[in-house]
Formats: structure tokens, C-alpha cells, sequence
């Protein structure tokens, strides 16, 4: 049987035969471009600023989201140390539980998640100095 998967703005062509996958070829996606908004009829009230960013550029190694998902626990501190492999942040993803690990030794700088906080898939979640 063949399957099309689309992941990140790709479409991968699969066979799928007796419990073995062949990957048959690789499409990248063409998103349409979206259609203009009609004009608002007036100016809206002024209306609250939204949350800012954090202040400067995030510095050290990022330890991005891998996918979707909601924190459920933040097992480091800004200024622990960490080895290669420590779990760092436990993300719940489509009812499943995926652990996150440090992907170098070093010392945790800035942590931008909190626990409860729905990630999309690259998000930053922590920082490793």
C-alpha cells in the first residue's frame, strides 16, 4: 500500500509491505498565498500589548520543544549544572509523556517555559551555557 505523510511542509510518498517501509520520494509543499483581509470598518479602542518577548537574544545552546505539547514538569533551575543526557523537561504530546534531554554538559542560563505552558515544535524551552 501507498501512503502520503506530510510533516513540516513535506509530502513523503511511503510503500508500506509486510511490516517494512520504503521511502519512494520526497515533495516539498507549496502553501498558497492567503487572501487580503477586507479593511476594518474603524480603528478599534486601544487594546492591551501583548505579553513581550524575553529581553536580548537567548544565549548559550537552545533546547527547543521537539513537538506540540504542554510542560509538565521542569526538573532543572537557572544555574544548575547539567550533564549530557540529565532530563530536562517532561512535555506531554498527544496523551504520551516525552522526556527531554540535555544535549550538552553545562550550565542551565535562561529557562523561557513554565510548568503548564502549551509549546509548538521548536519553541526554546531552556538555554545550556
Amino acid at each position: 500500500m501507498i501512503y502520503n505523510v506530510t510533516i513540516n511542509d513535506k509530502v513523503y510518498e511511503v510503500e508500506v509491505e509486510k511490516g517494512k517501509a520504503n521511502l519512494l520520494k520526497t515533495t516539498a509543499v507549496v502553501a498558497a498565498a492567503p487572501a487580503a483581509a477586507p479593511a476594518p470598518a474603524a480603528a478599534p479602542a486601544a487594546a492591551p500589548a501583548p505579553a513581550a518577548a524575553p529581553a536580548g537574544p537567548v544565549s548559550g545552546t537552545p533546547v527547543p520543544a521537539p513537538l506540540p505539547g504542554t510542560i509538565l514538569k521542569i526538573n532543572v533551575t537557572a544555574g544548575q549544572a547539567v550533564k549530557e543526557g540529565d532530563l530536562v523537561v517532561v512535555l506531554e504530546a498527544m496523551k504520551m509523556e516525552n522526556e527531554i534531554y540535555a544535549p550538552c554538559a553545562g550550565t542551565v542560563g535562561q529557562i523561557l517555559t513554565s510548568k503548564g505552558a502549551t509549546v509548538a515544535t521548536g519553541d526554546v524551552l531552556l538555554t545550556i551555557s
